[in-house]
Formats: structure tokens, sequence, C-alpha cells
């Protein structure tokens, strides 16, 4: 009951004219930055840090957190309507949303985004409010064996479980992994693969792998099918944004599967919430297989919307909470938060509740008049932002090429960046001509890192004995769930491939 009635007190201080003001401007600025390919709520509340020295805390902490909700959002939308999400956290949301408007239905597509994020945020937040005490427990079971456990449960779901060719998925997965080594060892300080060239010294940015990979490669497929074979075709964008009865029906265990991936995730530093919303769009594609759904990887179903924007923004609310009660940033959005909070001689974590209670309420309660906000610009405008769609092919995609180079070139002003985006942009378009699934790399290049961080770890601190790794209660659970989910995919390929034997014969 205590933490009701401090959420009651946050409410007060949260529904004053000044602090609704920043949560305005704050859920516009995210959701229009997160639109513009490339870019997110991280580097929204990066350029708005130094503008907040002249806000007193409570209403520079009410913006941001409104500005990281509302990147959320808006990273969706442009992953929606032209296959270029604006984070990587939107990336699963894409699969399915973008196919949902290339058949007819972005408004709809965009309408579940909406619902799913404000679903997936409510619910976790409101996990965050009531019982924050358990979230340091739950994060100080996790070391570097669980951790490296954590990053092969997520290679092997996306390369081996969710792909349709096992063999495809471990290639995709290489391939990401080759991009993840370029840079300096973190442990030794030697060049891995960087040519001798000090641009690629920091290694790639996962912003430039996403954008080549999602947005130049698109591009790319698309002019080389638009060729003379191609009949025009003209994208319809009409509809509704809102969910009728039965597809909100249909939807609402998607949102909750969802909710269910993203909030534990949120409160351990797995690099964001890329795996729960692959995992959310893998378990959906399993379900649709098992339910035998023609819209699924066609047309676009629903629920390949739903179940990872539900996880994205459940992550999104526990990591705050995370950051709060612990101190321990999840995300990269949530390190910012860190440095924000620090600019302002406060550190997060169990004493920040005690110490400032006048801002952590305010803030907590912020963040479901944020989600309501959010809602309210976005649910309504869907069918607006669906317009895009409209637009001739010729002009949209020069338009997307555009925003993306300039999106990549914003980040360090670096001209490698826009080679190393055309060059991956190739990649991007070979793999999509052989069938080779994006998800593997993508997953690869922004978890290979802490895999190979947490291994390297785990075995200094066993002096390089092995057996460290499985070790734990979590990482036995872990790789037997891991090992039953590959047993049951190879089962289910091998069933499939029978099948289509005996129908051919």
């Amino acid at each position: 009951m205590d933490q009701l009635t401090h959420l009651l007190e946050g409410f007060q201080g949260a529904l004053t004219p000044i602090n609704l003001l920043w949560l305005l401007i704050g859920a516009v600025l995210g959701t229009a930055v997160g639109v513009l390919p490339g870019l997110g709520s991280a580097m929204a509340v990066a350029l708005l840090l130094p503008v907040t020295f002249s806000l007193d805390p409570t209403g520079a902490f009410i913006m941001f957190a409104s500005i990281y909700f509302g990147g959320l959002f808006g990273d969706s939308t442009a992953g929606i309507l032209l296959n270029t999400p604006g984070n990587s956290s939107a990336i699963a949301t894409t699969f399915e949303g973008h196919r949902m408007a290339l058949s007819g239905r972005a408004a709809k597509a965009l309408g579940t985004s909406a619902i799913g994020a404000f679903i997936g945020g409510t619910i976790a937040t409101t996990l965050v409010v009531f019982f924050s005490p358990y979230l340091v427990t739950l994060a100080t079971l996790f070391g570097p064996a669980e951790y490296f456990a954590l990053a092969v449960f997520a290679f092997v779901a996306i390369s081996a479980v969710v792909a349709e060719s096992v063999v495809r998925g471990l290639i995709a997965l290489g391939l990401g992994l080759c991009l993840a080594l370029v840079g300096i060892d973190s442990q030794s300080g030697a060049e891995r693969f960087t040519l001798g060239l000090p641009a690629f010294f920091d290694g790639i940015s996962i912003i430039v792998i996403t954008v080549g990979l999602l947005a130049i490669g698109e591009v790319l497929h698309v002019a080389h099918r638009s060729g003379a074979d191609q009949p025009a075709s003209r994208v319809v964008a009409a509809g509704s944004p809102f969910l009728n009865w039965r597809e909100f029906r249909t939807a609402l265990p998607a949102f909750l599967r969802g909710t269910a991936f993203g909030v534990p995730f949120g409160a351990i530093p797995v690099g964001g919430s890329e795996v729960p919303t692959f995992l959310a769009y893998g378990t959906e594609k399993k379900l649709a297989q098992r339910r035998a759904d023609p819209d699924f990887g066609v047309r676009g179903a629903i629920q390949g919307v739903a179940g990872p924007e539900a996880a994205g923004n459940a992550t999104a609310g526990t990591a705050m909470g995370a950051l709060l009660a612990l101190g321990l940033p999840t995300s990269a959005t949530a390190a910012m938060m860190l440095a924000a909070f620090q600019q302002y001689g406060m550190q997060p974590g169990p004493l920040l509740f005690e110490r400032s209670a006048d801002l952590v309420w305010p803030l907590l309660a912020s963040l479901f008049i944020g989600l309501v906000i959010l809602l309210i610009i976005n649910l309504p405008f869907a069918a607006v932002w669906a317009k895009l769609l409209l637009v001739p092919k010729h002009y949209l995609y020069a338009g997307i090429t555009v925003f993306a180079a300039l999106g990549v070139y914003a980040i360090a002003s670096s001209t490698t960046d826009l080679w190393l985006l055309l060059g991956i942009g190739l990649l991007g378009f070979a793999m999509r001509v052989y069938s080779i699934p994006l998800a593997p790399v993508l997953i690869a290049a922004i978890l290979g890192p802490l895999a190979e961080t947490t291994l390297r770890q785990a075995l200094a601190v066993s002096e390089g004995d092995p057996a460290i790794l499985v070790s734990s209660p979590i990482t036995v659970v872990l790789y037997i769930v891991m090992g039953l989910a590959v047993a049951a995919s190879i089962v289910q390929q091998l069933r499939a491939r029978r099948r289509r034997a005996t129908s051919s014969a």
C-alpha cells in the first residue's frame, strides 16, 4: 500500500501544467526522432541533455522518460511503412508490419503497434511500481556465465529455430558475428579486422548495420525486382487504425505473450529490447505455423506486430525500474538517463527512493501519463502516416536512401560509414536474393560483443575451467530449453520435408 500512496502523490506532482507540457514535448520529439531512419530515443536524449540545464530535475526527467517511450513508438512507424526501423528494437516488428503495409493494411499495423506499445509499457510500469524491491534479487542472479548462456540462447533461437533453414540461419549468424568482431579487442587492446583503418577501431555501428541491411538492402532489392517483368502496382493505404473486437481478441494473447517476454529482460543488461522482441516474434511465428496461418510471412499477420511491440515497450518499462532501483542501465537510452541523473548530482539505486522520493514518484507517474499521451498521438494519426505509401515508389525509395544516408552520417560525420552503409546494403540485397534471413545477422551483431566479453570473464573467473558455463541452475535450464527447441525445430522441418515429398510423389 505504501507504493500506491507514493504513486498517487507522484500523480499530483506530474499533473501540473508545466510537467504536462514537458511530457507532451517529449512525446512529440521522441516520436519524431524515432520515425527518422538511423536515429532513436538514445540520440534524442543525448541531443537534448544540454538543453535541460535550465529545467528543474523533475521536469527534465519527465521529459526524458517521455522521449524514451516516444522513440519506441516512432521507431516502429518507419519500420512498418518503409521497412526501415528507426532503432534496432523495432526490427522484429518490421517483418510482419511491413508486409501488412504492402498488403494495404498499413493503418491497421500502426494501430496494432501503438496499442501493443501501450499495453506492454503500462503492464511493465505497473509491475515496476509494485515490485521494484524484487528487481534487485532478479538482477543479482545473473553473472557472466548466465549472460553468455542467454546470448547463446538468443543466437540459436533466431538462427536455428526462427529461420526457415538451419543452414541459412547459421550462415547469417556467422556473418553477424564477423561484423561484431571488427574493432579493438576490449580485453587485450589488439586490432581485429580493421584493415589498419582508424575509422574501424571503434567497430561497426549497429545503426550502420541495421540501416544498411534493412533500408539500403530493401531499396536495391525493390529496384532489382521493378524491372521489365514486374507490373506496376499501387499500394492501398486506406483503412482504420482502430482494431475491431475480433481483431483485438486475436491480438490480445500476442500482446500478453510479448509483455511476458519483455518484462524480465528489462531488468538485466543484455543489450536492450532486441532479444525479447525477436523471441516474441519467433514465438508468434511458430504458433502461426502450428495453426497454419496463411497470412504470417505473406500478407502480414497482426500477431507478428502485436507480440514484438508489446515486448519492446515492456522491456523499456522494466529497464526504467532497473535504472531507478539498481542504478543499472540495461539499454543505450537508459545509459543516457543515467548520465542525466549524474548531471544533477544524483546516483540511481536503492537509496534514490528514500532520498529523492519527490523526484522518483512523479517520474514513475509520468510514465503512465506519457503512454496515454503517446497512444492519443499515434493511434488517430496512423492513417495519416500510412499515406506515405501512396507516394510513387521511385520517389519514396529515393527519399529513404537520402534519409538513411543522412541519419548514418549524422552519427559520426564519417564518410567511411557511408561506404560501409553501401557495402552492407549490397550484402543485404544478396541475402534477399538467396533467401538468407536477416534477423540472425542483426541479433549476432548486437549480442556478439556481449557473448564474447561474458565468455572471457567467466573463463577468467574459473581459471579456464569450462564447467563454469553450466555451473548454475539458470544456465542449465537455458541450455536444456535451447536443446529442446532445436530438437523440436529439426523434427518439424523433417516432417515438413516428408509431407512435401509425399505430396510431390
